[in-house]
């Protein structure tokens, strides 16, 4: 793994960056141009269908639109808790001496929830509970509240009756069965991204399964000799592995599918026999390497790819400078730096939107206004994005401009950003701040 270096400008061939021809990339550019090879695969391969588990759903899109099956609510009910009363009866009953303005109407039998009632007879009120189907022939609820007596009569005791205001007007806090949506009307439409709230209208309609687009299948390798997986001990030189956990976490977030994370050590030709040996057997949409890309003596993945149709050049950012970006064998490829923070601020900033403009998942970043807490300074040139921890309009830094700091990182709930041309801002400063929670 090597220390970033400065940018430099690395041409690239024409099906990867077509407008590049010296000097580092914009961040902008680059965004639009992981969009356009995402874009451009996916319009070829467009995704395949699955049915699953509604429990097995959440964060992937919907292949077709879905239609209500049925009501919702399936039956007329009552949204508060009182009596099922008859409009007509209240008009007919007249006043109540000596309280003017109120009828008595004798008590039928209670509704609860989970039952049906049987239709309520003329002259009639049946207390009836939040959520009760409500009874034939009923066309208001009074709340117990506005009745007296105002509290509900134990159903062991023998059938009253109960006063009740004279100006009750028809519906009132009456759910109409198919309120909420009707049967055979558009519920989600396609491509709808299935979060708890979507989930939750189709558990209400009764729906256990849902057909969702298959998820984008992405080829996960990080390289390096010096890498070791965690859990194992430490030689002289060698650090433990970050960037795997820190982009399958990342991946399987955005909505994709990791088949398979390696390290692969710094060899080109074993990268690269690997790599396309792994590509023919998994059929991915992506693949995603960290690491070998800049411009050191032991770049295994820009040796192993000087082959194929893959651009490594500079974008003008920082941290992940160092970008590779192209096709393996036809199979789009994205090469992120391998400093832990200079992928994930990669991945933050290029692959992620990209796969939203495309797949329609996951959902985009929030990106808000927010104050400086402490000045910031950043290179000239470069587009500067740092760790911060936002909190009600205010972002504080969070660590230096390094892009080893990963206890920073996870310290950290936002990305500041400072474009291109801004070199110093002083607290209390204004920058826009991209949410990571």
């Amino acid at each position: 793994m090597s220390v970033e270096p400065a940018p430099q400008g690395v041409p690239a061939p024409a099906s990867a960056a077509p407008s590049d021809t010296a000097g580092p990339r914009q961040a902008a550019a680059h965004r639009q141009a992981v969009e356009d090879l995402l874009r451009t695969w996916f319009q070829a391969h467009p995704p395949a269908h699955e049915t699953v588990a509604l429990n097995a759903a959440a964060g992937r899109l919907l292949a077709a639109e879905v239609r209500a099956p049925g009501n919702l609510p399936p039956f007329t009910n009552s949204q508060m808790d009182g009596y099922a009363v008859r409009v007509a009866d209240l008009a007919a009953a007249g006043d109540l001496p000596p309280a003017p303005g109120r009828v008595r109407l004798a008590t039928a039998a209670p509704i609860p929830a989970g039952s049906a009632p049987p239709p309520l007879l003329p002259g009639t009120a049946a207390p009836v509970m939040t959520g009760a189907m409500l009874p034939e022939g009923a066309d208001a609820v009074v709340p117990i509240e506005a009745c007296t007596p105002d509290t509900f009569v134990p159903a062991a005791e023998p059938p009253g009756t109960v006063a009740v205001p004279a100006e009750v007007p028809a519906g009132q806090f009456v759910r109409r069965a198919g309120s909420d949506i009707a049967a055979g009307t558009p519920a989600l439409p396609a491509g709808a991204v299935l979060g708890p709230l979507q989930l939750g209208l189709l558990a209400a309609l009764g729906l256990d399964r849902v057909t969702v687009r298959t998820r984008p299948r992405v080829l996960l390798l990080t390289t390096g000799d010096e890498v070791i997986e965690p859990g194992r001990p430490l030689g002289p030189g060698q650090i433990h592995d970050a960037n795997t956990t820190l982009l399958r976490s990342s991946l399987e977030e955005a909505g994709a599918e990791v088949l398979r994370s390696r390290i692969l050590a710094d060899s080109p030709q074993e990268f690269t026999d690997r790599l396309r040996a792994d590509v023919a057997a998994d059929a991915p949409d992506l693949v995603l390497t960290s690491g070998g890309i800049s411009k050191g003596a032991y770049e295994v993945v820009r040796q192993g790819l000087a082959s194929q149709d893959v651009a490594f050049l500079s974008v003008a950012m920082q941290p992940g400078g160092p970008q590779g970006i192209g096709t393996v064998d036809g199979v789009p490829f994205l090469g992120f730096p391998g400093n832990p923070v200079s992928s994930l601020v990669s991945f933050e900033m290029f692959l992620r939107p990209a796969l939203t403009a495309v797949t329609g998942a996951p959902r985009p970043r929030a990106e808000v206004p927010a104050r400086l807490t402490a000045p910031l300074g950043s290179p000239a040139g470069k587009h500067q994005v740092r760790r911060g921890r936002y909190t009600a309009g205010t972002v504080e830094p969070v660590g230096g401009p390094g892009s080893h700091l990963v206890h920073a990182l996870a310290s950290s709930n936002a990305l500041i950003s400072v474009p291109v041309g801004t070199e110093h801002l002083e607290a209390g400063a204004e920058v826009t701040v991209l949410l990571l929670e």
